[in-house]
């Protein structure tokens, strides 16, 4: 059978046994008839707060969040209907705040590729800097007592939007929400401190999971400080159409947005697979093997312990080359050196909690990735290169006999599949 996984800008074609393969794909939610209208009626009737007119008053500055390049919510549409919808309000008095996190700033041409060329050229775009004390004002302190620390743009102005999609998250539970502000606009020793490998390893840090979830309990309570947040969340189908969308208050609209998700997203199977096909949704969501670990996590929780998870991820942008995760990465002999080091008292590095999560997936499996980069740099990065997906199913499908099952993943996180 031939299954076509996502893959960069395009999809990859894979032959596989169709007797010994399972399909694991999110269900299908139609995208909505008039994409525009729903958002301008979401804004004009949120859920849990009043219409986002009723928050604006005259000479009111205005701070909209919106999601990096690494993220699939279609901006170029959304920022441009809230735009419009806010057409009273003057342009110097709106700033566009890009919720980097702890990730790298976006060129100029990417912002113009993310939110149209007239957006950049009209409106205040500004890139958040989690490492510039002069532009981060303190909240507070997480629980081990860092200092809880939010972009003063965002902070400071009298009216606050963010915007994202929501989708499920490997440790945080869901996307959107109060994630669109931290770590969307945290202070990159706050993020640290909430990613810290304690809270990562805790069993409630998954999918789908934010009761009893550390990482997205403090994430709540850090954006709640900040005071009231207009939230604009959209969800999306595998072609990137606008599903649903909740707009209100920073928690009650959140709230409904992510159960619509779970339910199209969250897919159940009966037993656990000897190998797992995944992907990491395409572009832009495979830019890089910082972010393919999502779909390394998706396989991760319906693979057999010591079986193969294979994840094709584009990776156009590299791990990145030189970024923190790769000098990590590059610092240990291998997948458990990684666990040891983090595992040492005081040991607090940038994106270790990507390194923890992909030590801990090659704990419980082999892992081979397809992709652009070279061979040197995923052996770098304790990964096998594959260059033949289906013929890397076959050669496992051999050793193990009649009995040997694989599950494919071809929208990788975008399904969440479960045991049960």
């Amino acid at each position: 059978m031939i299954v076509r996984l996502a893959y960069g800008q395009g999809h990859l074609e894979v032959d596989l046994p169709k007797s010994a393969t399972s399909v694991i794909a999110p269900a299908h939610t139609p995208g909505l008839a008039d994409e525009r209208a729903a958002v301008v009626g979401a804004l004009e009737s949120p859920i849990g707060a009043r219409p986002l007119r009723e928050w604006i008053t005259s000479g009111d500055s205005i701070c909209i969040s919106f999601t990096d390049l690494t993220r699939a919510t279609p901006n170029e549409r959304l920022i441009p209907w809230l735009l419009s919808f806010l057409a009273d309000v003057p342009r110097e008095s709106i700033i566009l705040l890009n919720q980097l996190g702890t990730h790298r700033p976006n060129s100029v041409a990417e912002l113009e590729a993310m939110l149209t060329p007239a957006v950049v050229r009209n409106y205040r775009v500004l890139n958040h800097e989690p490492e510039n004390p002069a532009m981060l004002v303190q909240f507070g302190t997480t629980k081990d007592g860092t200092p809880a620390l939010i972009n003063r743009h965002f902070a400071e102005a009298r009216v606050r939007i963010a915007t994202g999609f929501i989708e499920p998250h490997f440790f945080a539970g869901f996307s959107g929400g109060p994630k669109n502000i931290m770590p969307g606009v945290a202070g990159l020793q706050t993020v640290m401190s909430n990613h810290r490998a304690k809270n990562i390893e805790h069993p409630r840090s998954s999918f789908g999971m934010t009761a009893g979830n550390p990482i997205w309990q403090e994430m709540r309570e850090i954006a709640l400080r900040v005071g009231p947040t207009f939230l604009l969340n959209v969800s999306l189908n595998e072609q990137r159409q606008i599903t649903g969308v909740f707009a209100g208050d920073l928690l009650k609209a959140h709230e409904v947005g992510f159960e619509f998700v779970r339910r199209s997203a969250m897919q159940k199977v009966s037993a656990p697979f000897d190998v797992v096909v995944t992907t990491n949704s395409g572009y832009p969501l495979d830019l890089n093997l910082y972010q393919g670990v999502k779909g390394m996590s998706a396989a991760a929780r319906i693979v057999k312990p010591g079986g193969t998870i294979i994840l094709a991820c584009e990776c156009r942008e590299g791990v990145p080359a030189g970024s923190p995760l790769d000098k990590l990465l590059r610092a240990a002999a291998g997948p458990e050196e990684v666990l040891a080091l983090l595992a040492t008292a005081g040991t607090v590095r940038p994106e270790q909690w990507q390194a923890q999560i992909q030590a801990l997936i090659q704990r419980k499996a082999r892992v081979l990735v397809y992709s652009a980069l070279p061979d040197e740099v995923l052996r770098a990065a304790h990964l096998t290169p594959c260059h033949d997906i289906g013929g890397a199913v076959g050669e496992c499908l051999a050793g193990l006999g009649p009995a040997g099952r694989v599950a494919v993943l071809p929208q990788g996180p975008l399904t969440i599949p479960y045991l049960g």
